[in-house]
C-alpha cells in the first residue's frame, strides 16, 4: 500500500477520500486555494499546500501546480476525487511522467471513455445498446437541426466532454436549437476547455440508472449491481438510490453484463460506472461511462458493504481485488440526498454566504443516527463561496427495504439544520414525502412535473396541519410560564408579591398559522399538554425549552420533529418540506390582526435583481421591450453553470443597467421596468 496520496479536490469528496486513506495508514495531503484555506479537508488532512487564488482554474485546475505539489509533498500517489481534473487524460499523463500513480483508470480507458462520441462508438463494438443519434460533433445549428429531424423530438444536446449536468439541453422543438446549442457550447467550453456537442434521442419519460464497476490489473472486472438516479433537476442528479425500485434480478444480470462488456472492451481498472437510459419497458441505453469515483457511490457502499474508494487504492497498488461477482450481495435499501445552497423559491439558484448554523442530525433523540451516514466538507461557520459547485454535503439514509429508508431519511432531514444561506433541505423533504416518490413512479422530469421551476415550502400542502397548530400553541405556552415563572422586581430591588403576577390562562388562545386562524384550548395534563381544536385533542409530550432550535416531541405515541425558529412573537415551523409562520394570541388580538391591510413590496416589481454574484453571458431584452411572465431576460454563469433569470411580472423595460461580459454582485439591480 502506498505510504502517502495527495487528494487533488476539495469539499466533501476530499473528506471522504482522506477517511479511507488514513484507514488504510497514509499520509494525506490536502490542495486547497486562497478562498478554501481554512476548509475542513484542510484541518483534516496530514499536511496542506496551497495552490493559488481562488478561481478554480488558478487553483484546482492547475496543472503545473498541482504537479508541483505533489513534487513538494513527497506523495506516491493522487486521487482525484470527482469533478475538476479526475477524467482529465493529460494530468493523468504528467503525473506518470513523474512517477507518480494516479488513482483511477489507465490513461488510455480515460481517453477512450472520456470522450462521448468515441465512448459510443466503444459502446457498439462491445454490443452495449446505444441511444439513436449523433455520432459525431456537430458543426452549427443547421447540422444540428437536420440530425432532430432524422432522429426526430425530443432531442439532447449534449457536451461531448460534459458531466454533472453541464453542456446539456433537452430540446423539443426546432426553434430552440440555436438558443439551446449555444448554452451547451458556453458551459462546456467554460466547465471542460471543450465545445464540442452532439445530438441525440430524448427518450420520453426516461429513467437514469447506472451500474458501478470495478476492475483490477489482473483481469478481474465485475459489478456492484445498479444505482437510480432519476430524480434530477437540469440534469444534475438530487436524489439517487440502490438499488433501483424499478430493476428485476433478471434485468440487473443483462444491465451488469453489459457494463462489464464494456469495461473490458477498453481494459478497465479501478472504480467507474456505466450509465444507462431507461424507457417504461425496461429498455436500457448507454449513454456514458463515468472514469472516476462518482457522488453517489455511499449507497452503493451501505448495501453491499464495499469501500469503493478503499478499492481504488488497493487497485492502484496493484492489489487483486479479494472478491468475485458471486460474493457481491445487495442488502437493504441506501438512498443519497444531495444538500444544496440554492434557493428553491428563487428557481434553485445558487446561493452563497456563511453557515451560521450547521448541525448535522446525529442527536439520534429517536435513534436516527443508526441508520444516518452524511459526507460533508464544511463545518458550521464556514462560507459557501461563488467560486465552487454549491454542494453543502450528502446525507445517505438506510433501512432494511426502501420505505424504511424512506422513513430514516425523512427524520434526518427534519432534524438537519442549515442556517445563514438558501438551502434545498425543505424541498429534498417534500420529495421525500411525496405519494409519487414514495410509490417509486419515477423518471428524469419528476422535478419538473411534480415542482415546477421553483418550490415554495409555505405553498405546499400538510397532511395534519393540527400537529403544527398544537406545536405552535405548546411552544407559546412553554414560553409564556417562563416568563411568568422569573422573578420580577421593583426598581428598588424587592420582589413583587406572586399573587400580583401575570398569570397565563391555558384556554381561549388563536394560533394564526400562515394567516390561517385555529381556535385552541391548552392544558397542562399529567404527561404533557392537551391541545385541543375544533376536530381533534393532541397529548404532546415534549422536553422542548426555549433554548432549543429543535422541537422534539411525541404527539398521541408518535415521534415527531419540528425544526422552530422564533423572532419577536412568531415562530416559523419546518417540517417534512412545509413551513409555516405562526403566532398565538388572544381572540381579539386575532381579529384586529384579520382585519389588517395585507403589505406589498411596490419597488420589487420594478427592479430584476442578480440573486447571486457572477457574470452576465447574455441579455434577452432592450429598452422599451414589452415582457410577459416567465420571458428570459438576463443570463448570469455562477458556481460553473448559467443561469437564465426571467421576468416575474407583466412589465415593459425602461432601462437595461448592465452589458455582457460585466461582473455583478448578489442584488444588483441588472433592469429596470416602468
Amino acid at each position: 500500500m502506498f505510504d502517502s496520496v495527495l487528494i487533488a479536490n476539495r469539499g466533501e469528496i476530499a473528506c471522504r477520500i482522506i477517511r479511507s486513506a488514513r484507514a488504510l495508514g497514509m499520509r494525506t495531503i490536502a490542495v486547497y486555494s486562497e478562498a478554501d484555506k481554512n476548509a475542513l479537508h484542510v484541518d483534516m488532512a496530514s499536511d496542506a499546500i496551497l495552490l493559488g487564488p481562488a478561481p478554480a482554474a488558478q487553483s484546482y485546475l492547475n496543472v503545473d501546480a498541482l504537479i508541483r505539489a505533489v513534487e513538494e509533498s513527497g506523495a506516491e500517489c493522487v486521487h482525484p476525487g470527482y469533478g475538476f481534473l479526475s477524467e482529465n487524460a493529460q494530468f493523468a499523463e504528467r503525473l506518470a511522467a513523474a512517477g507518480i500513480t494516479f488513482v483511477g483508470p489507465s490513461i488510455e480507458a480515460v481517453h477512450k471513455m472520456g470522450d462521448k462520441i468515441a465512448s459510443k462508438r466503444i459502446a457498439v463494438a462491445a454490443g452495449v445498446p446505444t441511444v439513436p443519434g449523433g455520432g459525431d460533433a456537430v458543426e452549427d445549428a443547421a447540422e444540428a437541426k437536420r440530425i432532430a429531424r432524422e432522429i426526430g423530438y425530443p432531442v439532447m444536446l449534449k457536451a461531448s466532454a460534459g458531466g454533472g449536468g453541464k453542456g446539456m439541453r433537452v430540446v423539443a422543438e426546432e426553434s430552440q436549437i440555436e438558443d439551446s446549442l449555444r448554452a451547451c457550447r458556453n458551459e462546456a467550453k467554460g466547465a471542460f476547455g471543450d465545445d464540442r456537442v452532439f445530438v441525440e434521442k430524448f427518450i420520453v419519460q426516461p429513467r437514469h440508472i447506472e451500474i458501478q464497476v470495478l476492475g483490477d490489473k489482473h483481469g478481474t472486472v465485475l459489478h456492484l449491481g445498479e444505482r437510480e438516479c432519476s430524480i434530477q433537476r437540469r440534469h444534475q442528479k438530487v436524489i439517487e438510490e440502490c438499488p433501483s425500485p424499478f430493476v428485476t434480478p433478471d434485468m440487473r444480470e443483462r444491465m451488469g453484463a453489459a457494463a462489464v462488456a464494456l469495461a473490458r472492451e477498453v481494459d478497465y481498472t479501478s472504480a467507474g460506472t456505466v450509465e444507462f437510459v431507461v424507457d417504461v419497458n425496461r429498455n436500457f441505453f448507454f449513454l456514458e461511462m463515468n472514469t472516476r469515483l462518482q457522488v453517489e457511490h455511499p449507497v452503493t457502499e451501505m448495501v453491499t458493504g464495499v469501500d469503493i474508494v478503499e478499492q481504488m487504492f488497493r487497485v492502484a497498488a496493484g492489489e487483486k481485488l479479494s472478491f468475485g461477482q458471486s460474493d457481491v450481495t445487495w442488502k437493504g435499501s441506501a438512498i443519497e440526498a444531495r444538500l444544496y445552497a440554492e434557493d428553491p423559491t428563487r428557481g434553485f439558484l445558487p446561493a452563497i454566504g456563511r453557515l451560521v448554523k450547521y448541525r448535522e442530525p446525529t442527536s439520534g433523540v429517536f435513534g436516527t443516527q443508526k441508520s444516518v451516514r452524511i459526507d460533508a466538507g464544511v463545518a458550521e461557520g464556514d462560507e459557501i463561496t461563488r467560486f465552487y459547485d454549491p454542494m453543502i454535503s450528502k446525507l445517505i439514509a438506510t433501512g432494511p427495504t426502501r420505505d424504511e429508508a424512506i422513513k430514516a431519511m425523512r427524520r434526518a432531514l427534519d432534524e438537519f439544520e442549515v442556517r445563514g444561506l438558501a438551502s434545498n433541505i425543505e424541498f429534498l423533504a417534500a420529495i421525500m414525502a411525496h405519494p409519487r416518490f414514495q410509490a417509486a413512479e419515477l423518471d428524469t422530469g419528476f422535478i419538473a412535473q411534480e415542482f415546477g421551476d421553483r418550490f415554495i415550502p409555505m405553498q405546499g400542502t400538510y397532511p395534519d396541519v393540527g400537529r403544527l397548530v398544537a406545536v405552535a400553541a405548546v411552544m407559546s405556552r412553554i414560553l409564556a410560564a417562563r416568563r411568568t415563572n422569573l422573578q420580577p422586581r421593583l426598581s428598588d430591588g424587592t420582589a413583587i408579591a406572586a399573587a400580583s403576577r401575570p398569570r397565563v390562562e391555558d384556554d381561549g388562545w388563536v394560533v394564526v398559522l400562515n394567516n390561517t386562524h385555529h381556535a385552541v384550548q391548552i392544558a397542562v395534563a399529567e404527561d404533557g399538554y392537551e391541545v385541543r381544536t375544533a376536530a381533534h385533542t393532541y397529548l404532546v409530550c415534549t422536553d422542548w425549552s426555549p433554548s432549543k432550535s429543535l422541537f422534539q416531541a411525541r404527539i398521541d405515541g408518535e415521534d415527531y420533529t419540528v425544526q422552530c425558529e422564533r423572532a419577536g412573537d412568531t415562530i416559523t415551523l419546518r417540517h417534512t418540506g412545509f413551513r409555516a409562520v405562526a403566532r398565538v394570541m388572544t381572540p381579539r388580538a386575532a381579529d384586529m390582526l384579520s382585519r389588517m391591510p395585507e403589505k406589498t413590496n411596490a419597488r420589487a416589481q420594478k427592479i430584476l435583481v442578480s440573486p447571486m454574484p457572477g457574470l452576465v453571458k447574455t441579455i434577452a431584452v432592450t429598452v422599451g421591450a414589452e415582457v410577459r411572465i416567465g420571458d428570459p431576460l438576463v443570463s448570469v454563469e455562477a458556481m460553473k453553470m448559467e443561469n437564465q433569470l426571467t421576468a416575474e411580472a407583466d412589465g415593459t423595460v425602461k432601462a437595461v443597467l448592465v452589458t455582457p461580459g460585466q461582473s455583478v454582485e448578489v442584488n444588483q439591480t441588472l433592469i429596470e421596468f416602468a
